[in-house]
């Protein structure tokens, strides 16, 4: 079973970056412990995967069994009810890596298929489901985007010089990684400091890829960002978003946000709600110090990307990923959690999920 099930998973895989707000899946139908047809669905709006692989295998999904990775929908959204499809189909079996944790299915496609008279089993390769569409999960459950934060730092923890130079810490292959990434969320989100130290543009640069630029979030709470900054040009493909505490006249390329105001600027949990509501589920933080801090302190960030590079800055006043005032005792301490270490060129990459407290 498991062999089917990976290779649906495998098959979802293909469309990371492109289903948003919808999960990655992928659909394997085996009959006589043959596959006769397999799919995946490929971005919001066209065919599931159950779908496409019903229609590979035709006559042959009669009596065949079906390997998914996510439970298949049972309501009318963009696309009728897979579950329809499926019991018109003939499938005997259905095996599901996961249940769905949309509120409109939640166990309601499997019960469907039952009442049908199908088999179905539920927790093949469940962890690698959920790691998958993790995401999709996080959004659905909370109605907020999932958080990454990614950084370049120095072996001493410095992100810049103290005359505030970073071109470049990190290697060639960390920042070609670093816009693999971006071609896979929704929207990154960067500070004022970043837009006048760095005069960034946001855009995903991939060569003989077919890329898609996130939404540019700026966050700017006091204003007094210069219009003519790269982020705000009107040729820059793609959105921008300027989310702030106080009205500001920008170009119409440029949507500016007001938001709430809190102890450090722009309310984050304001700005993270009003991003989810918008089918925004996923968020890059690449934007400095002063950003980090503010989201990790209202336990915004989900995922860590940190990338060391094989040297030293030094000096007190050269700044480190995060700022503000930090923590008094160790046990307070954010600890990443599931641990990942790779190596990129000359740097070291370490990532994990974000978690806060001695006793995570």
């Amino acid at each position: 079973m498991s062999q089917f099930m990976l290779r649906a998973l495998e098959l979802a895989e293909k469309a990371r970056g492109k289903t948003s707000p919808n999960p990655m899946v992928g659909a394997v139908i085996v009959r006589d412990g043959a596959i006769v047809g397999e799919g995946f669905h490929l971005r919001a709006g066209e065919h599931h995967a159950e779908i496409i692989a019903l229609e590979q295998a035709g006559e042959n999904a009669r009596g065949a069994t079906l390997y998914i990775n996510l439970e298949p929908c049972c309501h009318y959204g963009k696309t009728p009810p897979c579950t329809d499809a499926i019991i018109a189909a003939g499938i005997r079996q259905v095996h599901m890596a996961i249940l769905d944790p949309n509120p409109l299915v939640q166990g309601k496609g499997k019960r469907i298929l039952e009442e049908a008279g199908i088999e179905t089993s539920v927790g093949c390769c469940a962890q690698q489901a959920l790691q998958l569409n993790e995401v999709f999960c996080y959004w659905i459950e909370h109605k907020l985007p999932f958080v990454i934060a990614k950084f370049a730092m120095s072996l001493d923890g410095k992100i810049a010089t103290k005359t505030g130079h970073s071109r470049w810490i990190s290697s060639q292959e960390s920042r070609l990684f670093g816009h693999r990434i971006r071609n896979e969320i929704d929207a990154i989100i960067v500070g004022a400091n970043t837009v006048k130290k760095d005069n960034p543009m946001l855009t995903t640069r991939l060569e003989n890829t077919e890329v898609q630029h996130p939404i540019r979030v700026v966050i700017d709470s006091k204003g007094g960002l210069p219009h003519e900054a790269k982020i705000f040009s009107d040729g820059l493909p793609g959105q921008t978003i300027l989310a702030t505490t106080i009205p500001q006249r920008f170009p119409k390329n440029v949507e500016v946000m007001v938001l709430p105001q809190s102890d450090q600027g722009v309310c984050t949990n304001a700005l993270l709600k009003e991003l989810g509501k918008r089918g925004i589920t996923s968020v890059l933080l690449e934007g400095g110090g002063t950003i980090l801090s503010s989201f990790l302190a209202n336990n915004h960030v989900n995922k860590i990307l940190a990338f060391i590079a094989p040297m030293i800055i030094g000096g007190k006043e050269a700044p480190s990923p995060v700022a503000g005032e930090g923590i008094n005792y160790i046990e307070e301490a954010f600890v990443l959690k599931d641990l990942q270490v790779s190596r990129l060129a000359g740097d070291i990459l370490i990532s994990g999920y974000c978690k806060r407290g001695e006793n995570v």
